[in-house]
């Protein structure tokens, strides 16, 4: 493991490395300072190139070079090989070196196989359509037309799913609207598509139909509360945070034309959010009449809805109450929401990732330094979380929700903050 820390920084800093280790002691110095901006919280760029790119080698040989003929293969985004392959992708676009294109390409292959591929979910982050979107934006970097033309066409079968346009009405409770297993998910991997191929390569006429069916599920879902046009439920339960409820859902929907009415259903349901945020702390209920206040993170919580707020003030620029909640679950963030964990779901690198979205709302500086001092506290405690024993095992403490690809691609986003995107999340 000695190879991983090639980063010196740390040590070069204090001879007492275990000092790094304590998240305590980091916690209260982000809470003693004054000024958010304090330059001793942060580490220069070269720093977070070197860790990055280390993490991701270490990630690199802990589950795809040793993984050998082990007869199982986890092909997903979220806590599979997949994010080990959007690492790779990740480093490629900061770093241009094509060896991160090709394992790229060498792991979507190998994820892509039918014995591998019976996953039925049609999501980004745990189902085929992170895949086919990452093989074909991989093919397209890599001028592959052939391998290309092959993964957009997996996806174009794949949106043929009789179950995604079906409507309540109809019977279309069946499958799910959250973003890690249901429609959302499945738009948010058209979109990326869509993103790095051009508009239309996956079309509106297949996806609109889907939005539709979004929408009534949602509204069907709020039928017995009339202050929320929008609700949905993920195994019974009314979750709000991105993962599995209405800030995921909803951040899906806003990248797509809706009509008047829409619209307003997707404002109303977030100012009702915003209405019933916790009086004292300013963060949001993990699901509906939830009282429990702790959960500041992108999974459940004021890390994740912070970004969707975003997104909402982007989208209607001309209602100053999105912007204005978006800051306030800022705040929330900075407060609260240096965490023990290290990966995107329910870690620090998740965290980060609210300031870098409020940078590029805003424009303001002091969020890229917020960023920046918590992506030098991962800096300081990936080591240890490195080193702890998960219950998943490796794929956990290597995964990119779960673990420390997270932060590796976090580092390689603060190395251009205004392009950074919420791996997964942001398009």
């Amino acid at each position: 493991m000695s190879s991983f820390w090639v980063v010196e920084y740390a040590s070069q800093e204090s001879n007492n490395n275990n000092s790094h280790d304590d998240r305590d002691e980091w916690f209260e110095k982000l809470r003693a300072i004054s000024d958010p901006t304090a330059s001793n919280l942060s580490l220069p760029n070269d720093a977070f190139l070197r860790a990055a790119i280390s993490i991701k080698d270490q990630v690199v040989e802990m589950t795809w070079r040793k993984r050998g003929n082990n007869g199982t293969l986890d092909p997903t985004v979220y806590t599979g090989l997949m994010g080990t392959a959007f690492t790779c992708l990740r480093s490629y676009e900061a770093t241009a070196n094509h060896l991160d294109l090709q394992l790229c390409a060498e792991i979507v292959d190998a994820c892509a196989t039918a014995a591998h591929i019976s996953n039925r979910h049609v999501t980004f982050l745990c189902g085929r359509g992170g895949v086919y979107a990452i093989g074909a934006i991989t093919a397209n970097y890599s001028g592959d037309q052939k391998k290309r033309d092959f993964y957009v066409g997996r996806f174009l079968e794949m949106a043929q799913e009789r179950a995604l346009p079906v409507g309540p009405e109809e019977g279309g409770f069946g499958m799910s609207y959250d973003l890690l297993y249901g429609r959302a998910g499945f738009l948010w991997a058209a979109l990326l598509v869509n993103k790095y191929l051009g508009h239309q390569i996956i079309p509106n006429d297949l996806l609109m139909p889907v939005v539709g069916a979004v929408l009534a599920g949602g509204r069907a879902g709020a039928s017995d509360n009339s202050a929320c046009p929008l609700m949905y439920r993920w195994h019974g339960t009314r979750y709000w945070g991105a993962a599995h409820g209405l800030a995921g859902i909803l951040h899906v929907l806003l990248h797509f034309p809706l009509s008047g009415d829409d619209i307003e259903d997707v404002k109303a349901t977030l100012r009702y959010m915003m209405s019933n945020r916790f009086p004292h702390s300013g963060n949001y209920p993990v699901s509906e009449g939830n009282p429990r206040d702790k959960l500041v993170q992108w999974s459940h919580g004021a890390g994740g809805i912070a970004i969707t707020l975003c997104k909402a003030s982007e989208v209607f620029p001309n209602d100053r109450e999105f912007r204005d909640a978006a800051i306030e679950a800022g705040e929330v963030v900075w407060k609260n929401g240096l965490v023990k964990k290290v990966g995107l779901a329910d870690g620090t690198a998740g965290n980060a990732y609210a300031f870098l979205s409020l940078l590029r709302l805003t424009g303001e500086s002091v969020y890229e330094e917020r960023a920046k001092a918590f992506a030098s506290y991962l800096y300081h405690s990936a080591r240890k979380n490195m080193t702890e024993k998960h219950s998943g095992g490796a794929e956990v403490t290597y995964s990119l929700f779960e673990g420390v690809s997270g932060a590796a691609c976090l580092w390689f986003n603060l190395l251009a903050p205004e392009d950074s995107r919420f791996p997964g999340y942001e398009i």
